[in-house]
């Protein structure tokens, strides 16, 4: 006897990731909802780059804040978008209430990823569109191609890193701590402007710097020295970024 057996429908094979879509559906409205958040993340790198790149740049640098402006234009979204938004999670009551749904624990943690990377990117594609057509900077499609990967990766390890300050402070205190985090790291990593520029101390001390590390995966793109060597800065940030996730993992189950 012949038995007919249902073989599943497409949209029963890819059930699984209604609530991955639902999450992201979710941040992006939230995002959308608060320009507060959205137009400084988007605007302000651009604007300082059209200042200091553009406006009262000379020689290289257009070329040097192009890629070091890559990594600062993505540092607000991961930083801000994972630590604040976990520490009001928490503090709302939101991230109990999501443990009890039947929701993948990934889901939140990667939808908010999803964000970052698409504000890092879009960040990243407005400093190109400047940098080409005010700056004069001459980027070809492989290097416009490498400067958008480093900037959707950095989401990553200043993703954890915020997630792991967001699971430490009040939803009260987490801008003010997170600015503390932010702005230094901009500075200390020559995000800004170049360590030869600034004491020694600073160049001694960048390797500590996840954004130091991302900056050496930038500048070679566009054409600037750098140091170190492409594995070993991508080893560095994962290790970072693993370490930042297993704390912020150690720090919410403690708290419950």
């Amino acid at each position: 006897m012949n038995t007919l057996t249902a073989s599943p429908t497409a949209p029963a094979r890819m059930a699984w990731l209604r609530p991955y879509r639902a999450e992201l559906r979710a941040e992006l409205r939230r995002a959308w909802r608060t320009p507060a958040f959205v137009l400084p993340s988007l605007m302000f790198p651009v604007l300082f780059y059209l200042l200091f790149g553009v406006l009262l740049g000379h020689g290289q640098a257009p070329q040097y804040l192009l890629g070091t402006y890559t990594v600062f234009g993505a540092m607000a979204p991961a930083l801000f978008g994972f630590g604040v938004q976990l520490a009001l999670d928490r503090e709302n009551g939101l991230l109990t209430l999501k443990r009890a749904l039947p929701l993948p624990p990934a889901a939140p943690l990667l939808a908010r990823l999803l964000m970052a990377a698409l504000f890092a990117a879009v960040v990243c594609l407005l400093l190109m569109a400047v940098a080409v057509v005010l700056g004069g900077v001459v980027l070809l499609p492989l290097q416009a191609a490498q400067l958008l990967s480093v900037a959707v990766f950095a989401a990553l390890p200043l993703g954890a890193i915020g997630l792991w300050v967001g699971s430490l402070v009040s939803g009260s205190a987490a801008p003010a701590v997170i600015n503390l985090v932010y702005l230094p790291l901009a500075l200390l990593s020559g995000l800004w402007l170049p360590l030869a520029a600034l004491p020694p101390v600073f160049s001694a001390v960048a390797p500590l710097w996840p954004t130091w590390h991302l900056a050496q995966l930038a500048l070679p793109v566009v054409g600037q020295p750098a140091a170190g060597s492409f594995a070993g800065h991508v080893l560095v940030l994962l290790a970072i970024t693993g370490v930042a996730l297993s704390l912020a993992r150690r720090r919410l189950r403690r708290i419950g």
